[in-house]
């Protein structure tokens, strides 16, 4: 029987049940089938000689790609797994997942100590089983062989795994002398590990319940060549350089407190004078594009989150109801803007004219996260969204989608995020009963994704089977300065939460229709994307986003009187700066003006106090010269020009 493959380009192979990926990728060029570690199967990530019996959607995955890297790490967490029971007899071992930086695995050692003293051993003895080229055999065991298994191997971890499994779903992986209970995927043998660091050892909760014991978790990472293995140690050294926890607490952008709570940043005022410059030049750019700003509450009743879903989608990840002192009436910390931006789009009654309809609002949320998944500004409980829904009818989804990818591209551009892909995520086609709404409303969201993305000639990749269950979206995977790559800003359509919230709107028939409705954030979370551009720039903010934009240096306390008319000056210009006026040497201040990331250094001594000037230094570029004060102005707006 044949079946029916759909590639990311939309082409279509027709091939006998139970064909691998890899003989799909050898059908379509050897170098192909030799560069890929695995396959997303409608929207599943597989081994490459898993049979595919069923019409699917196929994606070939390389190193290159995230859920390629997440199997060859997750690989390597077996490799690590099988050199530790060789060297550690009787170790029992937990979970050994992939995560976004590399793999790690939570091992009870029992008597065995560990550290990582022990790391160069254990490399020795992954990379010599890594040379063995012992395949990742996969297995389908019943129930009550794998607990037959692991009670022989007196593995209570698990053991207690497999007591939540159903019968039939269990699967063992096997790679030389080592089996493992897991889903998988995994690449298809050892030899292609051919470089592996461990990088951390620290302790973990058993299922990160604190009630549990804690086991020794050790971090890694590995990859295909040994070359690339250095690369990413270079890159790590850098990240510690850039990390935004380290600079924030450095520039004093902004802190946290144990009495105020873990994953609740307080925002300094050199922070907030960063937040506030981002939010002005996106209420502008909104305003130019007709969005209107609202306002909505920190908390909502529980009911008007069961009606949007979210109750049901973050209600494990809320903060507890606020109970008031009316019998059954409960409140909840807000985890997102759309159901109160519903709300405020069913104000009135709406005609077809008033479309499309654009409320904007720098929304705070909240979302309680578990401790250990906190990171800084990266991975909060309290954030704000630069949030906007757009309701429109189904024939202005293209024009609106456009817009709001320029609106997204001028972002980017304005803040040098200069490379990125625009991921499509489109539903399976083979399999659209997991998705609400007609045939026809998909049809006209997906081509209006597609052509908007082709108008604008972004560089794109299509996923099927990713979208959300409510529409098609776009998803902007930015690399920073280091190559990493982050999910900045998403558009998605959504037909859900209007047919939740019965809006509707009078259309030209004077016939009630329910809008489409677009949800963006081209920032995402303030505190995010904040944390990101930090970490981006190294904390040498554009001339614009500055907090401190100039430094005025006197060389002396006899030039204070005159450093201080002309900050009073620059400050009458727009221009933000301090005075320097400790008792240290000129060569001091200029090294701590650079040290603190001002971008222009003002000079001031008795040459300049008396001609009523400064001599400019910027950062990077040393001396540029002598100007008037109002010579300086100009310059210095001509700097903010070329950004």
């Amino acid at each position: 029987m044949n079946i029916r493959i759909t590639l990311p380009d939309a082409s279509v192979r027709e091939v006998l049940a139970g064909t691998t990926a890899l003989e799909i990728a050898k059908s379509i060029s050897e170098g192909l089938a030799r560069s890929i570690v695995s396959a997303k199967v409608n929207g599943e990530v597989w081994d490459l000689d898993r049979p595919i019996d069923e019409n699917a959607t196929l994606s070939l995955l390389k190193f290159d790609d995230l859920d390629g890297k997440k199997t060859f790490w997750h690989s390597s967490s077996h490799l690590l797994a099988e050199a530790l029971e060789v060297l550690y007899p009787g170790v029992k071992l937990g979970i050994g997942p992939a995560i976004d930086t590399g793999f790690y695995y939570d091992v009870d050692f029992g008597d065995h100590p560990f550290s990582s003293h022990d790391f160069d051993k254990v490399e020795q003895k992954m990379v010599e089983l890594a040379r063995q080229a012992n395949t990742y055999d996969r297995k389908n065991v019943s129930k009550a062989e794998a607990i037959a298994y692991f009670t022989e191997k007196n593995d209570p971890y698990k053991l207690e795994l497999i007591d939540g499994l159903e019968d039939g779903s269990i699967t063992f992986y096997t790679q030389g002398n080592f089996t493992d209970l897991c889903r998988g995927p995994h690449i298809q043998n050892t030899a292609s590990i051919k470089a592996i660091k461990l990088l951390n050892v620290a302790a973990a909760y058993w299922r990160g319940d604190e009630n549990n014991k804690s086991l020794t978790r050790i971090y890694g990472v590995s990859f295909p060549k040994a070359g690339m293995l250095k690369e990413h140690l270079e890159l790590l050294e850098e990240a510690k350089k850039r990390d935004h926890r380290k600079l924030g607490k450095e520039l004093e952008l902004f802190m946290f407190s144990e009495k105020v709570g873990a994953g609740l940043p307080l925002w300094l005022p050199k922070g907030t004078a960063i937040r506030e410059r981002l939010e002005n030049f996106m209420r502008q750019a909104q305003i130019e594009r007709g969005y209107k700003q609202v306002v909505t509450p920190h908390i909502g009743r529980k009911e008007l989150y069961i009606t949007s879903g979210h109750y049901e989608k973050y209600g494990s990840d809320s903060f507890q109801p606020i109970r008031t002192p009316n019998e059954d009436e409960e409140f909840l910390l807000k985890p997102m803007n759309c159901p109160h931006h519903c709300e405020v789009f069913k104000f009135k009654p709406k005609s077809y004219k008033e479309l499309p309809l654009r409320i904007a609002e720098f929304g705070t949320v909240y979302r309680y996260e578990q401790s250990g998944e906190l990171n800084g500004l990266t991975r909060v409980r309290g954030f704000t969204q630069d949030d906007a829904h757009i309701f429109c009818t189904p024939d202005q989804l293209k024009a609106e989608f456009v817009d709001v990818i320029d609106l997204v591209m001028h972002v980017f551009g304005k803040l040098g995020f200069e490379d990125f892909t625009a991921q499509i995520s489109l539903r399976d086609p083979e399999n659209k009963q997991k998705y609400i709404g007609s045939d026809e409303n998909w049809d006209k969201a997906e081509r209006a994704i597609i052509e908007a993305t082709a108008e604008r000639d972004m560089k794109t990749v299509t996923e099927y089977g990713e979208a959300a269950f409510y529409g098609p979206k776009l998803d902007f995977m930015v690399k920073d300065a280091l190559g990493r790559s982050w999910q900045l800003g998403t558009i998605q359509v959504d037909y859900n939460l209007p047919e939740r919230f019965d809006l509707e709107y009078i259309g030209p028939d004077n016939e009630k229709h329910r809008p489409v409705m677009i949800h963006r954030a081209p920032f995402g979370s303030m505190e995010r994307f904040i944390g990101i551009l930090i970490e981006h720039t190294a904390g040498n903010f554009p001339l614009w986003l500055s907090p401190e934009q100039v430094a005025i240096l006197p060389i002396s306390e006899k030039y204070h009187d005159y450093s201080d008319k002309v900050l009073k000056f620059l400050n009458k210009h727009d221009i933000r700066g301090l005075v320097d006026e400790r008792a240290e040497k000129i060569g001091r201040k200029i090294r701590d003006a650079w040290a603190s990331k001002i971008p222009v250094m003002l000079i001031v001594g008795e040459e300049e106090s008396e001609n009523q000037e400064v001599s400019v230094r910027i950062q990077g570029e040393g001396d540029v010269g002598k100007f008037k004060l109002e010579e300086f102005v100009t310059y210095f707006n001509s700097l903010l020009t070329k950004e």
